[in-house]
C-alpha cells in the first residue's frame, strides 16, 4: 500500500472509515463489479479496518477508570 493512502486513512475518523467499508462491503456483493475490482476492494478493505483496529487500540490504552472514591486510574483488562 503506498505511503499517502496509508496517510489518508490516518485521517479518516472512525466512523467515516466504517462508513467507508459499508460501501465498499456494498461495491463486492454487487455481481457486476469484476474480479479485479473485487480483489482491489477488498485490499482497501483490510487497510482500512487495519487502521480502525489500531485508532481503537489507542482509544483502549488511554481510557481511564473511574475508581470509588471518584479518582481516575488507568484503565487495565
Amino acid at each position: 500500500m503506498a505511503l499517502q493512502e496509508n496517510e489518508n486513512m490516518e485521517e479518516k475518523t472512525l466512523q467515516e472509515a466504517f462508513s467507508e467499508l459499508e460501501k465498499l462491503a456494498e461495491r463486492l456483493e454487487d455481481r457486476e463489479t469484476s474480479l479485479e475490482e473485487s480483489f482491489a476492494l477488498y485490499q482497501k478493505g483490510i487497510g482500512l479496518i487495519r487502521s480502525c483496529t489500531e485508532k481503537l487500540d489507542t482509544v483502549e490504552k488511554k481510557m481511564l477508570q473511574l475508581n470509588e472514591d471518584g479518582t481516575y486510574s488507568e484503565f487495565s483488562r
